[in-house]
């Protein structure tokens, strides 16, 4: 197939434009290169696809509607995989239009192109943050998700409804990925595990919020992808026994769906430093501090729609996925 991926020299976009262009499809990655994070990683990481004859590399920022406008005509993809997106929950505290312009602005423009393009289907990624003030567990997309407890989460609960918009009026198949925690190899410098691994290498204390007693249902990379390329491969449907006396969430009357990609085994935090500390073989300097303003104590995710529909579920264990990051993070940095 020839597939639109946006954020191609992103953490996630990266590792799946990777796998599609290894199954034989065609790529058009779109991604801004912008600095909110190291940019020579997101170049590092781009190389890797720019080998390949089956990928074009696009530079554009989602909000540039003239410009999705052109390349969704120019293009004509079959389906759009959307990832670029501005991330980080603190970050939103202190740049809130970034999300606006990225995530809202953005995700329209995408709807747009697809709908005047006649795209088979649309994937996008959620976020698990929209569970938000939740706190019955495991996290189902069948619950309600109107309280969030941060401007990306907002953001990512609004493109959520903004799709099941164009999937009712338009007839658009969309569907949504929240993702938990994502780690692996090429990771974001921003999560913990890039953090902590780099303190402690260096010698320097990590900051540890909420003493520690997070749990976070971490998921390595590769099923993430694994998981995303199984819904873009099953477009979504209409549920034919969704009501509105009872609305579900997590399906609709329109071609919608909503799914979970989480490892399904929330892991406390401590325990995932001192994984981390096993494989680096140091003893972090741990600096124990409150939650922070935006997080939420717990994640965990339910995937028995993932596994019902779409035969997979996540199994990566924390002790596998940190020490592939460890080995990559050693390679890359020389350390």
């Amino acid at each position: 197939m020839k597939i639109l991926v946006t954020g191609t020299a992103g953490f996630i976009g990266h590792a799946l434009a990777l796998r599609l262009l290894q199954r034989g499809d065609e790529i058009v990655g779109v991604d801004s290169l912008n600095d909110y994070y190291d940019v020579q990683l997101k170049r590092d990481r781009l190389a890797q696809l720019t080998d390949h004859n089956a990928f074009t590399d696009v530079r554009l920022d989602l909000e540039d509607d003239e410009g999705i406008r052109s390349l969704f005509k120019r293009e004509q993809p079959q389906r759009v995989i959307n990832l670029a997106a501005q991330a980080g929950v603190r970050y939103s505290l202190t740049h809130p239009q970034a999300y606006v312009s990225a995530n809202l602005a953005g995700f329209v423009n995408i709807l747009e192109g697809c709908r005047h393009n006649a795209v088979e289907h649309l994937v996008y990624a959620s976020s698990s943050s929209v569970y938000g003030a939740n706190t019955s567990m495991p996290f189902s997309v069948h619950d309600n998700v109107d309280h969030p407890v941060s401007l990306y989460a907002a953001s990512k609960k609004a493109n959520e409804l903004m799709a099941h918009t164009y999937s009712h009026l338009f007839n658009l198949p969309t569907t949504g990925l929240r993702f938990f925690t994502v780690y692996g190899p090429w990771g974001r410098p921003d999560m913990a595990l890039f953090l902590f691994t780099r303190n402690i290498l260096a010698g320097k204390p990590i900051d540890v919020f909420n003493h520690g007693d997070h749990l976070r249902d971490f998921t390595y990379i590769d099923d993430i992808v694994e998981g995303v390329i199984r819904t873009l491969d099953r477009v979504a449907t209409a549920n034919p026994d969704w009501s509105g006396e009872n609305p579900d969430p997590g399906t609709g009357a329109a071609p919608y769906r909503v799914y979970n990609i989480g490892s399904n085994n929330p892991v406390r935090l401590m325990d995932y430093i001192e994984t981390l500390e096993k494989c680096l073989g140091r003893t972090a300097v741990k600096n124990l501090l409150p939650l922070q303003p935006g997080d939420v104590p717990a994640t965990y995710a339910d995937v028995s729609d993932l596994v019902n529909d779409m035969d997979y579920r996540p199994s990566t264990t924390i002790d596998v996925g940190i020490a592939a990051f460890v080995d990559w993070y050693r390679s890359y940095y020389a350390q």
